[in-house]
């Protein structure tokens, strides 16, 4: 499998590293002011600060309305129920609920 890179804005770049390695258990890679690159299972994600973020549009997807900007690692059963739970017990509060 080659690994892949992709970036996402975000307008709190500290809430995003804190969700990312807490909440996730994504790796830190490189930094700067603006930017952190994320290891996530053997990708590079990178989230970079920006000053606003627009309204995503959405899509129709199993009965709910799924932002179409968005990614997502594809696990094991045991890996996704594990990574569920634990995301549960941070109190995230989901767009849509893991299901």
């Amino acid at each position: 499998m080659q690994p892949f890179h992709l970036a996402f804005p975000t307008t709190d770049l500290a809430a995003t590293r804190a969700f990312m390695v807490d909440a996730i258990g994504a790796g830190i890679g490189r930094e700067a002011s603006r930017w952190v690159d994320f290891e996530l299972f053997g990708h590079q994600v990178t989230a970079h600060l920006v000053e606003r973020t627009g309204d995503a549009p959405t899509n129709p997807v199993d009965g709910h309305a799924v932002p179409a900007f968005h990614f997502g690692v594809v696990l094991g059963w045991d890996d996704w129920e594990a990574l569920s739970r634990k995301l549960a017990s941070c109190g995230i509060d989901f767009l849509i609920q893991p299901y």
